[in-house]
């Protein structure tokens, strides 16, 4: 598959490399993480928002918005499913790590996404990028097979459990589990996912990737 660096022009459609923000002190914070053989994901961590550059973030990159500092850590090569926020979100790369990127507006009108639509794209270790709103993306990729780490920045709140009853597909077989209304993609709060039907995901979810579960 082939890799662009989010320096390329063809990343200023899904997001922006941050260049007004001191990410330093959080990529060190970060290296201190765990990195397993699966992928793990905490969407807050007491030790990355105890750091200085949390009240920076809320105020230059989220205009005064309550953040949350997590990270997403791991070995992965697959794309297994894809999401969007109804915000963006920053991710700073402790490692070189790779995003598969899609965009929203090319959800068909039944959910689903073809991923032959995919683009990837290489963020080198040091670096911070701000992907949209309307980006579909999800966990990251390691480079030649080594582990990644990355701080994932969002809205206070996001991603976690959901408190009310939400239109889940039933099934979650793609072809038989065609969802109602885009409610049915709400897997945790401000998360709307469309999975692939390889991607080993969780009973209910929207299998609405068509072609292949792409591999870097």
């Amino acid at each position: 598959m082939k890799v662009l660096s989010v320096n390329d022009p063809a990343f200023k459609k899904y997001g922006r490399v941050i260049t007004n923000v001191d990410f330093t002190g959080l990529v060190e914070e970060l290296r201190k993480t765990p990195v397993p053989e699966g992928v793990v994901y905490e969407p807050s961590a007491a030790s990355l928002e105890a750091l200085p550059v949390k009240q920076v973030i809320e105020n230059v990159t989220y205009g005064e918005l309550p953040i949350q500092i997590g990270y997403c850590n791991g070995h992965n090569a697959m794309l297994n499913a894809l999401e969007y926020h109804r915000s963006s979100e920053v991710n700073v790369a402790a490692s070189d790590a790779v995003l598969m990127l899609g965009m929203q507006q090319d959800v068909e009108e039944d959910f689903t996404y073809d991923t032959s639509k995919v683009e990837a794209f290489l963020i080198p270790a040091g670096t911070a990028v701000e992907v949209y709103a309307t980006t579909l993306h999800y966990a990251p990729c390691g480079v030649d097979g080594k582990g990644f780490q990355v701080a994932v920045i969002l809205p206070k709140g996001t991603n976690y459990p959901l408190k009310t009853a939400h239109a889940r597909a039933e099934g979650g077989v793609e072809g038989e589990s065609m969802p109602p209304s885009e409610d049915a993609l709400i897997t945790a709060a401000n998360k709307w996912l469309i999975g692939h039907a390889e991607g080993g995901l969780d009973e209910g979810t929207f299998l609405g990737l068509k072609g292949e579960n792409l591999k870097l």
